[in-house]
């Protein structure tokens, strides 16, 4: 009985060992597991974004206030600057009101509401109103001139380089550009200009955050025609076309 009972410890053990054997599989799957998050983000970072962008829409859109208004973060302020801009637009196009003439009548308006208000106060029993000081800070003019200096001088060395001759790709692109923008220009004045860009800053991020994949898979495919296309007439005409001098002085 003694030589039983020592026989079925053993088996008894092994038994238990081969259930906690089970152990490192789990263990193993939980690594496999944890591999899992790195190969998504390797993939995430392989996918096409439209201009090569690595970072969300609002942080491409400088973050902060104005990209939650472009956004629709907060959809009273963004719907209350689209009314304020579109009822500008009506009064400038379709009712033909003139800058000066609007902004004459305002402070018309204005500076007589005040005046009244200033010495009508003592028949009305209400204290004169309070008209603050406004004066501007001699920093934010300061800063302000300096960052319109600063993208001046960054276009005007734009315009150089590609008037030199150095990139014919920016040149097309530029002349395209310009072509393009004085076909607009044709057809609608700066205040509609002005208006239809504005909605399209109201309009366009949002749509392109809200259908981001599909509009990146498009662009892709239409990248690849545009990159065959620029290749084709890059092997024809291009090619053949003669560099300007800086680009020679360059090289050597």
């Amino acid at each position: 009985m003694a030589d039983h009972a020592g026989d079925s410890e053993p088996l008894s053990m092994e038994k238990i060992s081969e259930k906690k054997i089970p152990g490192p599989e789990f263990s193993s799957s939980s690594d496999s597991d944890d591999d899992k998050p790195s190969a998504v983000d390797s993939m995430k970072s392989k996918v096409y974004r439209l201009f090569g962008r690595e970072k969300p829409v609002h942080k491409v859109l400088g973050g902060g206030k104005p990209a939650d208004i472009f956004l629709w973060r907060d959809k009273k302020v963004s719907a209350g600057i689209l009314g304020v801009v579109t009822a500008i637009w009506i009064l400038f196009e379709l009712m033909e009101y003139h800058l000066i003439t609007l902004v004459c009548h305002i402070l018309i308006l204005a500076l007589a509401v005040i005046f009244l208000w200033a010495n009508g106060s003592t028949f009305i029993t209400k204290s004169p109103p309070n008209i603050p000081e406004v004066r501007l800070p001699e920093k934010c003019v300061l800063e302000v001139a300096s960052a319109l200096r600063f993208e001046a001088n960054r276009g005007l060395a734009l315009l150089r380089e590609i008037a030199s001759g150095r990139e014919l790709k920016k040149f097309l692109a530029f002349i395209a550009g310009l072509w393009v923008l004085s076909m607009v220009g044709s057809c609608c004045n700066f205040v509609t200009l002005f208006y239809i860009t504005f909605v399209l800053l109201h309009t366009v991020p949002l749509f392109y955050e809200k259908y981001e994949d599909q509009v990146d898979s498009f662009a892709e495919k239409a990248m690849v025609e545009i990159r065959k296309l620029y290749a084709v007439l890059d092997e024809k005409v291009l090619s053949k076309v003669p560099r300007g001098p800086l680009k020679d002085k360059k090289k050597d």
